[in-house]
Parts: structure tokens; C-alpha cells; sequence
């Protein structure tokens, strides 16, 4: 690491007084409206509607619920609106993304230089935006994990080592001698190099408080010395430019990053390698084929270990994930700004909201049992329906939080994050774990097979064949129903799925064709083992993976997400790769000049309209992808009724967006920015209202901390008391808050589940000089994947006389979130509540790895 990552000034990076923390109870007791299978409510509208009308379009009744963040001062002001209810949670995250791509000859970029990156750092003001721009509904963040998230205490004394806080003057210090070193020179207070000034292109989003974030860092660049492009776009050509571009045409140089968030994860394992390791695809470069890649291969390998299971202890992970966050700040490749609490606003009578500790009601759960009274539609609005960059397809599409956020009522998948502790549970599939690891291994039994790409079969894979662990998943809930139009759901379609995402990855020409979808997915298939049909309902995984949590092996073994039916599945690999009519990644797309597959746009459904024609008339049929041995789990006959029932939904609905879950989608504009979801009412289909319902949060909190006094030379006890769900912890650090330096660090001792002590020896008390310290409170709970934070100050004399009171400066702990008669939650001020703004990149066929990517663009 380069020595100017260390320095001993220090500015403390701001934590307001309380961060609680939720559970799920009940705040009221939910009654389902009726009985019948399916959501709660027959119709769902989406609707475009701008920020700055949503709260006159909620107030006139055009929509019951903003699926958008309202901007601070509107959530302000429908906070005293009786007829509206608002539900805050940490949704989003803000970031940088910088550039490092180096320059052509006779140019230099800035952000190729790792130390102008880190200088970076020290360039934002967090507070400022976290309080000013958010007006208190921010976290700030210097790291990829947020302040709430469980992994924060993985991460808690590294955060302080790192020592990053808004220092304009040291971030130029680093600047000019990196600058410099690398040939520039100012000329007129302006960077110059090969008699050139040095332009930084800026992209900046327009839509939210990212333009003022923007501007705000475009004049720290230009006080510093850099001329700067700001281009102010939307979405759609901010994606654009950024994602679908090689990083070496330098198209860009900076891009204000917002990311959604769609479940809480008490173990991360993905968001860690999306946002720092190159292999994952999610950072410049992209792992497209023919473009400029940043590399860090010590991160990748971290990553990997994280991401595949590699380690045998919860200590060993932990250490993996402080050592790689430590990684990726050096690099500065992101710059992460805040995590801000986000305002969605609702009816007063809307029933059967479920606030997921992340995304709140924008989780999968509230739209499947929302509903108001003596109504049978609801119309949910978001900032848009459509963009230029929405695709709907399951392999490599829904990338924005404006099509993810439909598709979540459209489809069930089999395992999904428990809504407030973070680890996977059962959704529509269920499963058994046996597993061996860490450190040894089972038999997988002879007849277990895996998909040869070479012969394009299944074979078994024989004698001596070994694997870390065993998961069998029970598919009953799915084959018991159908797909949307009609047409049951078997074990075909699990199978058709398996060998999809094997010939993405693994096959030589398909690998070209969808290189960057093939790259990434490689390192989690390599895991697999086998895999071995049991009977009608069952199939057995072998997967080299461990975890210390049986449901995350579960997780990661799953085989298939089971969102599209194998005969379409079939028909897009058909277009994708055989005709080379369209391509299932924006980065295969540009590159062969082809469209990005989009079910939901009738000039692409239309494409496989007629592809599923033709396999009708020329029947067709993959059989070797259903025949294992001498079974078969598909024939002809059943493949002609799967293309007759696809000919069908296309010529009722126009577009051949099919799924399984408790909505169809059965009517979507992109020019009206408008989507029609119609009820799906199969009596096969097995949950109905009250299903789904987890309720709204229960709080963490500290209770008054008594005598915060250091009496130097004396042992000193301090009593904390927190309340809150399941068994509670807690963890603290004690901050020199002249040098940054940690004096102490450990976790308090637990009298009960709720008093904690922390004991502070004449050893250590004697070591303080007169003056005020800091207190860093860090409260966990093993029913909950948020952190509870608190930060005291503490003031050590020589003199016991002096001793203080100085409890009262801390005031009852209140919740972020405070439940209100309604269940709704109740908007409190900037100084009772400090918040959170933040999003996965490939969904669908290859589940693992869209799992794993839980953020969205937005």
C-alpha cells in the first residue's frame, strides 16, 4: 500500500446520536381482503410520475404508492398530510466511479494514477451532502457497506483506521505530487500536460440530489486545478455512456453511481465483489470482450474465496472480507458517498405493507398483499416505467430498479432473504442441507450427472467424484401450478435452465458471443459437482461450498431460479445464438450491432414469435437436454403445445413477458410510461393473501448511558442498556479524537439481554490525558441484518470532583422508523434520525450470480 494512505490528522467522519435498528412484528394486525390464490389485489398500474409532482399527484389521488424516493422537503411536507402515510428505509446508495483506463499518447487521464483515485477520498464532503443536500437523511459511507449493515461490525474498527473524512487540502497535496510525477504542471492554476489542458469529463445524473452532489464535487476538481465537462443526463444515456462504452475511449471520467437495494444480507458475499472485484463484471471494463479491463487480481482472489465458500471459520470469512474492503479502498476505484434514507409515500388505506429492512415496501412483499379497502386496482408510480435501457429478459436483462421492480411481482423464486434477518429462507422451493465442510468431503453417487458442453448431453459423471455439500430442493409448489399461460411447470424446466447457463459459460462459440455473461458465472458453475433427479418433485445438487449457515449453502447450490419456461428459454438461445438476430447482454448487443433482447417490446417479442413458429412447423425439439439414461422428462408432443401456448400469449398480449408468480403482465407502453399486472387467479397456484405478510418494524434502541466519565486512574464501569429483538450485542471503540486514533476496542460484556457493561482498568485510564473522547457504540441482534449505532463523548479528569451528569445530553433513543397508528411510519427530523440512499446485475437463468447482485441501477 502506498505510504500516503496513512497520515496522522484526523477529522471525525460524522455519526449521528442514534441509528436503531429493526425486527418484524406486527404493528396491526393484517387482514387478508378475501381467500382466493394469488395477490391480494386483481389489478396493478405502473405509472410514471416526475419527483417534483409526485406529492401533488398523491394528494389528488392519481397513485396510492411512489415507488421513487421523494425529495427531503416534499417528504417534509406530506408528513402532516392525514391521508398519506410514509415508510422510510435505507433503499439506496450513492457512489463516484472513477475511470482508470490509461490514456492514449500525449495525454494523461487523472484516474489512472492510484494515488489521484484515493486522493479522491478526501475530496467529498460526505457530511455536507448527508446533511445539507439530504438534510440529515444520509449515512455517509467510505466503503461499499453502509453504517446499518450487519457487515459493518465486520468492517467497524477498519472504517476508523482508514481515517477518511473531507480534507480538500491533503487530497490536493497527493494531487499535485502524484500530478507532477506523472509530467503535468500547472500552467494559470490549471493542469496542463503535453501543453494541453486536462479536461475530466463528468458525467452527472439530473434527476435527483445527484446534480447537486455533482456540482458540488465538480468545484472541489476545479479548485484544485482541473478543467471539467459536466454533462447532465439522464438514465438511459448515462448508462449509456458509462456501462456500454470501452473505459479506453474515455468517454467519461467520472459518473455519479446510484444503486438500489432489494434485501438485506447478514452475510455479504456478493455486493463485496460487484462493487470492488474486477471478475464479477461490474467494474470499467465490464469483462467485455475487446475492452480495456481494470485488474486487480489480489481482490479477485479474495472475492472468489468469499464468493465460493472458501474459508472454514466465521473468523477466517471476516478476515477475508476487513482485508478486502481494505484493498478496494486503496484503490479508490469507487468513491462512496452516503447511504440515504428513503421516503416512499403511500395512501393512508393501503393495507399490507411490509417494510424489508433495505428496500422497505419496495420489496417483493408488499405489492403480492397490498390492497385497499372496496378497491380492486392500486396504481404504483416511479420516477419512470421505461428507459431507453430497460430490457426485459431474464439472462442479462433487468439491470434498473424500473423493470426489477415489476418483474418482482411477476415471478416467485425458489429461496429469497428473509425480509429482516438477511438469510435465505424458503420461498417456493424447499430444501435439505448436508454437507461435509469445511473440511471434509461426500460422495456424489455415480448416477449423479452433469451437462457435457462438448457432446451436448448429460453424463454421469462416475466413480470417485467428491463434494463439499449436498442440497436437495423440492419443487412441489412449483409443479403442482403452471406458468402464466397455461402450461405446467416441470422438471424440464429446471433441467433446460441447468444446461443453459452450463453452454453460456463453458461452450466455446457462446462463450464469444455472450462473453461478458459467460466470464462471470464461470468460478460459481465450477463449483457443481452433480446433480441427481430423485423422483418427480426432487433434484439433488453437489456443490463444493460451505458456509457456516446451512440456508446460505442452500443459496448458493440453488440450480435454478425458474422464472421462464424452458420452450422460451429455448426459443431466445435460438435468436441469441444460432440466428444472431439479437443478444441477451447491452455489451453483446453493441457489439454485433444487434437488439437487446427485450420480451416486453413487440419488435423483439415478434422475433420470437416467429423463431417459436418455426420450431412449431419444423417440430423442433431438444430432447437430448430431457433424456437422462433411459429417462425422459420432455417429449415432442409436450414441446408443440409449449410453441402453440407461446403463438397464444403473443397474439393476446402482444409481448411474451411469462413467469409464475402471483401477477401477469399483461399490457406495457414504453411511450406512455404505463404497465398493466392482472391477478393471477390459477386455483393451482399455491399461496393467496396473508402469505406473504411479515409486518412492520420492531426497534433497537439505547436507553440513557449513565456517568459517561473517565476519572484518570481509576477503573471506570460504563452501563449500557439497549432493547430490541433476539439476542443482542454489542460492540464499541473508545477514539482519540486529536490523532483518530483507536484507544480500545472489543465487545461489552452482556449481564442480561439487555445490559451491557464496559469496564475501562486504571491500566487504561492512566494512560489518558485530561480532555474529551469518543465512544463509538455498535449494537447487533441475531434477528435483525442492521446495525444499531451510537456515538457518545466521554470526558476524562484528573479531578473525580468534576464528575458530570453527562447522560443528559443523550436523549431517549427513538426509532429511525417509528411505527404509526396505521403502520405506517412516522417522518422524524434530521436530529432524531439519520439515513440511508442505495441496488443486481444479472438476473434470471444464471440465478447464482443475479442472486448475488442485489443492487440496481438508478
Amino acid at each position: 500500500m502506498l505510504n500516503v494512505f496513512s497520515r496522522k490528522k484526523f477529522l471525525p467522519l460524522l455519526f449521528l446520536a442514534s441509528i436503531p435498528l429493526t425486527a418484524f412484528v406486527s404493528a396491526q394486525e393484517y387482514v387478508p381482503p378475501h381467500k382466493k390464490p394469488g395477490p391480494a389485489t386483481d389489478t396493478i398500474y405502473f405509472r410514471s410520475f416526475h419527483v417534483d409532482r409526485a406529492p401533488q399527484d398523491l394528494a389528488s389521488g392519481e397513485m396510492d404508492l411512489y415507488y421513487y424516493n421523494l425529495k427531503t422537503a416534499a417528504a417534509r411536507e406530506l408528513a402532516s398530510d392525514p391521508n398519506i402515510a410514509l415508510y422510510e428505509a435505507p433503499a439506496s446508495t450513492l457512489s463516484l466511479v472513477l475511470n482508470p483506463a490509461p490514456a492514449p499518447p500525449n495525454q494523461l487521464n487523472p484516474f489512472s494514477i492510484p494515488t489521484v483515485r484515493y486522493a479522491m477520498q478526501f475530496l467529498v464532503d460526505r457530511n455536507f451532502i448527508s446533511n445539507e443536500i439530504y438534510q440529515g437523511l444520509g449515512h455517509p459511507m467510505t466503503t461499499h457497506v453502509s453504517p446499518l449493515d450487519f457487515d459493518f461490525l465486520t468492517i467497524f474498527d477498519l472504517v476508523q483506521e482508514q481515517n477518511i473524512q473531507f480534507e480538500p487540502d491533503y487530497a490536493r497535496q497527493l494531487i499535485d505530487d502524484a500530478m507532477e510525477t506523472a509530467g503535468a504542471e500547472k500552467i494559470n492554476e490549471i493542469w496542463h500536460f503535453a501543453g494541453q489542458p486536462i479536461r475530466i469529463k463528468f458525467i452527472i445524473r439530473t434527476e435527483d440530489e445527484r446534480r447537486e452532489i455533482g456540482d458540488l464535487v465538480r468545484s472541489q476538481l476545479n479548485k484544485i486545478g482541473f478543467e471539467v465537462d459536466a454533462r447532465y443526463q439522464q438514465f438511459g444515456p448515462a448508462i449509456q455512456t458509462v456501462y456500454s462504452s470501452d473505459p479506453a475511449l474515455l468517454q467519461w471520467h467520472i459518473y455519479t453511481e446510484g444503486w438500489g437495494r432489494s434485501a438485506p444480507q447478514r452475510y455479504d458475499f456478493a455486493n463485496i465483489n460487484g462493487m470492488t472485484a474486477p471478475w464479477l463484471g461490474n467494474m470499467p471494463g465490464w469483462q467485455e470482450v475487446g475492452f480495456w479491463q481494470y485488474e486487480n487480481a489480489e481482490i479477485d482472489a479474495m472475492g472468489k474465496k468469499l464468493f465460493t465458500g472458501e474459508f472454514a471459520s466465521l473468523e477466517e470469512r471476516n478476515k477475508i472480507y476487513k482485508d478486502m474492503t481494505d484493498l478496494a479502498t486503496s484503490s479508490s476505484i469507487r468513491i462512496w458517498i452516503a447511504n440515504v434514507m428513503n421516503n416512499f409515500a403511500a395512501e393512508k388505506q393501503l393495507n399490507g405493507v411490509t417494510l424489508d429492512l433495505v428496500s422497505g415496501p419496495k420489496a417483493l412483499w408488499t405489492i403480492r398483499e397490498a390492497f385497499i379497502p372496496d378497491q380492486d386496482t392500486i396504481t404504483i408510480g416511479n420516477l419512470w416505467v421505461w428507459t431507453d435501457r430497460t430490457t426485459w429478459n431474464p439472462i442479462g436483462g433487468f439491470g434498473d430498479v424500473y423493470s426489477s421492480d415489476i418483474w418482482a411481482a411477476l415471478h416467485d423464486p425458489p429461496i429469497t432473504n428473509h425480509p429482516a434477518t438477511g438469510i435465505p429462507m424458503p420461498l417456493r422451493a424447499e430444501y435439505e442441507v448436508v454437507t461435509a465442510g469445511p473440511s471434509a468431503k461426500l460422495d456424489v453417487p455415480v448416477d449423479g450427472m452433469k451437462w457435457d458442453v462438448v457432446t451436448n448431453k448429460w453424463r454421469f459423471i462416475g466413480d470417485d467424484i467428491k463434494a463439499t455439500s449436498k442440497v436437495t430442493y423440492d419443487y412441489s409448489k412449483y409443479f403442482q401450478s403452471k406458468w402464466h399461460h397455461d402450461v405446467p411447470i416441470t422438471m424440464a424446466d429446471v433441467l433446460y435452465s441447468i444446461q443453459q447457463q452450463f453452454e453460456i459459460a463453458f461452450d466455446q462459440d457462446k462463450s464469444r458471443v455472450e462473453f461478458a455473461l459467460g466470464v462471470t458465472s464461470r468460478p460459481f458453475l465450477e463449483t457443481f459437482q452433480g446433480y441427481r433427479v430423485i423422483d418427480d418433485t426432487k433434484l439433488e445438487v453437489y456443490v463444493d461450498f460451505w458456509h457456516f449457515v446451512d440456508d446460505q449453502i442452500a443459496s448458493f447450490a440453488n440450480p435454478s431460479s425458474l422464472t421462464t419456461p424452458w420452450e422460451l428459454l429455448s426459443i431466445m438461445d435460438q435468436i441469441v445464438f444460432q440466428d444472431r438476430k439479437a443478444a441477451y447482454s447491452n455489451t453483446a448487443a453493441a457489439r454485433f450491432q444487434v437488439p437487446w433482447l427485450s420480451l416486453a417490446i413487440r419488435s423483439d417479442a415478434n422475433l420470437v414469435k416467429r423463431s417459436a413458429r418455426e420450431s412449431l412447423r419444423e417440430e423442433r425439439f431438444p430432447e437430448e437436454i430431457f433424456t437422462i439414461g433411459m429417462q425422459s422428462y420432455a417429449n415432442l408432443s409436450d414441446a408443440k403445445h409449449r410453441y402453440q401456448a407461446l403463438l397464444n400469449w403473443f397474439d393476446k398480449y402482444q409481448m411474451l413477458v411469462i413467469s409464475n408468480g402471483p401477477y401477469m403482465l399483461t399490457r406495457y407502453d414504453p411511450p406512455a410510461q404505463f404497465a398493466e399486472l392482472k391477478a393471477f387467479r390459477d386455483e393451482s397456484y399455491p399461496y393467496k393473501p396473508g402469505d406473504w405478510h411479515h409486518g412492520t418494524p420492531e426497534v433497537i434502541s439505547f436507553s440513557p448511558m449513565q456517568d459517561p466519565f473517565i476519572p484518570i486512574g481509576e477503573e471506570t464501569t460504563l452501563n449500557i442498556k439497549m432493547d430490541g429483538p433476539g439476542k443482542l450485542g454489542l460492540r464499541y471503540q473508545i477514539i482519540d479524537p486529536s490523532t483518530g486514533e483507536i484507544l480500545l476496542a472489543s465487545n461489552a460484556s452482556s449481564q442480561n439481554n439487555s445490559d451491557f457493561r464496559i469496564t475501562l482498568d486504571n491500566q487504561f485510564t492512566s494512560q489518558l490525558s485530561p480532555g474529551t473522547y469518543q465512544i463509538f457504540l455498535a449494537g447487533f441482534s441475531d434477528k435483525i441484518a442492521r446495525l444499531g449505532e451510537r456515538k457518545l463523548e466521554l470526558e476524562a479528569s484528573l479531578d473525580a470532583g468534576e464528575k458530570q451528569a453527562l447522560n443528559q445530553q443523550l436523549a431517549e433513543s427513538t426509532p429511525t422508523t417509528s411505527p404509526n397508528s396505521t403502520g405506517g411510519c412516522a417522518f422524524a427530523s434530521p436530529k432524531t434520525q439519520p439515513a440511508p440512499i442505495e441496488t443486481t446485475y444479472l438476473i434470471g437463468t444464471i440465478s447464482m450470480v443475479a442472486f448475488a447482485m442485489r443492487r440496481k441501477r438508478r
